[in-house]
């Protein structure tokens, strides 16, 4: 039976420009981002921000740019944000490139995206210039870090206080139809070169106010992952700021536990592998205090206390909230189904851990759990604007996700074949496999490329066989594959694991086999390799599953 489900309230928003007006008309003095500088936290007023993004959009638009495609590469930073925001509000459109990308395809994909004002760090300074005859469309670069001007090569600063003294009518004219491409966003694929989904304006803007009635958030966000993936750019900084929250810019990610103490957020938006990371580091503290016994029976008193009615868990385990700065209500989660024990412990201490689903084509957000309808071992309601349905399900009921919305992706950047491939009847198939359940909520079991089709005919998604074997506390990863037999076939399955202890291969065996025992048989583990360094991973912190394997 589907629930009733209390969509949140939201300011219907039709584009950028509208966005940005709203927030100047509504909170021009509210705090919009927070950063370190050197030793200090620096605050941006949205009034204060808002014109730097048009002090940065005049500069641009004097020097004949205003329409033109905008590259961005770097850290995240104020800066990033405010080259975001400058290429979005103009008549062009932004580029976003992943910083760990090796050089030979930062430059392949400058040029395949025609990208004529380029954003960068300093790091990339010395491979633009020493390359600078292979950009073909590159005419300014605009270094985030510089502090001074050279002649192609010039600093965001000076160019903002440049345009702070231009005449803004002209970049404030610019004007885009809903369907035009806003964004060019290159897909981080495990194999083969990038994609180039193109987004409108109107997914992006669908994508934030219909997502906004589905999972709120609060006043103080820190934001962590990288800003050039979708789910961060779009799903937490243009989220957070048509929710006219402050959003902290966490510097690294090897500082998100120091910089949650520092910027005490109230809300934060992860990818499982985090929450993974917070949720063994405590359990392993705890183990290593001796008072696992002692945490597990405050549990059971403070579960016993919210069934009268009474919820003391944030002063309880004030403890552990400490670790998170003391304020954090709400994490959402998304990229990965994540495991239900690590949803249970959040729950059970207080903290509202959401999970969602989203794809880069979809703007990216498909659905996420409601706070008062939430069960982390979904991937929650659809978004107000969506439909979906599973394509040729089994006996199961799983098959391939399709979706049709106002979020979808315009196509596949000069890939029209590829683009047909992929939308059909205005429906997107997005190679994830699923089942939606009786209460309207969809159950992620894996990549359709991921699907291993063993001999006897039955398919398996890995993905559900792993989330099994991480209950195995010193498992850090694993990776479920087909095993192949004298005749090739694959009638088996072989486990790939990097632990934090030392073990026999038999041991580890026996050990997964109970761990999968509520499995059926064919889905049981048959053979077991142990790595001695961890699997090369993509910049979002997925493991890329057919490279680096023994």
């Amino acid at each position: 039976m589907k629930p009733d489900i209390n969509y949140y309230e939201v300011a219907p928003v039709s584009s950028i420009a509208d966005m940005m007006e709203q927030a100047l008309k509504a909170v021009p003095l509210n705090i919009a981002y927070r950063y370190k500088h050197e030793d200090e936290i620096r605050c941006l007023t949205y009034e204060a921000f808002i014109n730097r993004v048009w002090s940065l959009g005049a500069f641009v638009a004097e020097k004949g740019f205003k329409n033109s495609r905008f590259a961005c590469i770097g850290k995240n930073s104020i800066e990033w944000i405010t080259a975001y925001f400058t290429a979005l509000r103009s008549g062009g459109s932004f580029v976003p490139l992943d910083k760990e990308l090796p050089e030979n395809d930062i430059v392949y994909l400058l040029n395949h995206s025609e990208s004529e004002v380029i954003f960068y760090d300093a790091k990339f300074e010395e491979l633009f210039r020493s390359r600078r005859d292979e950009l073909k469309f590159a005419k300014l670069f605009i270094g985030l870090e510089r502090e001074e001007n050279d002649g192609e090569f010039i600093s965001i600063s000076l160019s903002i206080k440049e345009g702070a003294n231009l005449d803004k009518a002209d970049y404030l004219s610019c004007k885009n139809e809903p369907d035009d491409m806003k964004m060019l966003v290159y897909t981080s694929g495990t194999t083969g070169m990038a994609k180039g989904v193109m987004l409108s304006e109107k997914n992006i803007c669908s994508c934030v106010y219909y997502g906004l009635q589905v999972s709120t958030i609060y006043e103080n966000g820190l934001s962590v992952l990288p800003y050039s993936h979708t789910y961060e750019s779009v799903v937490d900084v243009l989220v957070s700021f048509h929710k006219h929250a402050a959003l902290c810019i966490n510097d690294s990610l090897p500082a998100v536990l120091k910089n949650l103490k520092l910027f005490k957020p109230d809300y934060v938006y992860i990818v499982p592998a985090i929450a993974e990371m917070f949720y063994t580091r405590i359990i392993r503290d705890l183990a290593a205090k001796g008072m696992t016994e002692q945490f597990e029976a405050l549990i059971a008193k403070s579960n016993g206390m919210r069934k009268v009615g009474i919820d003391k868990r944030k002063e309880i385990f004030s403890f552990i909230h400490d670790i998170f700065g003391g304020n954090l209500k709400k994490i959402v989660c998304g990229g990965a189904p994540i495991r239900p024990e690590v949803g249970d412990f959040f729950d059970n201490i207080g903290i509202c851990l959401v999970n969602g689903y989203g794809i880069t084509e979809c703007s990216p957000l498909v659905c996420c759990n409601h706070d008062e309808f939430n069960d982390v071992r979904t991937a929650g309601i659809r978004i107000p604007c969506l439909e979906w349905r599973i394509d040729n399900p089994n006996e199961e009921g799983i098959g391939e996700i399709c979706v049709k919305s106002p979020t979808v992706m315009l196509g596949y950047y000069k890939q029209p074949e590829l683009t047909a491939e992929v939308i059909k009847d205005g429906w997107f198939y997005t190679g994830d496999y699923g089942m939606i359940t009786d209460k309207d909520q969809l159950v992620i079991s894996g990549r359709k490329k991921n699907i291993i089709v063993l001999n006897n005919g039955k398919n398996i998604y890995p993905e559900e066989i792993e989330g099994y074997i991480q209950n195995l506390d010193y498992i850090a990863e694993v990776i479920v594959s087909g095993e192949k037999d004298e005749n090739g076939n694959e009638s088996s399955l072989l486990a790939e694991v990097y632990m934090t202890e030392k073990k026999t291969v038999s041991e580890v065996l026996q050990e997964i086999r109970n761990a999968c025992k509520e499995l059926p048989i064919y889905k049981q583990i048959s053979k077991v390799v142990i790595r001695d360094k961890e699997f090369e991973k993509t910049s979002s912190n997925k493991i890329k599953r057919f490279v680096g394997r023994k």
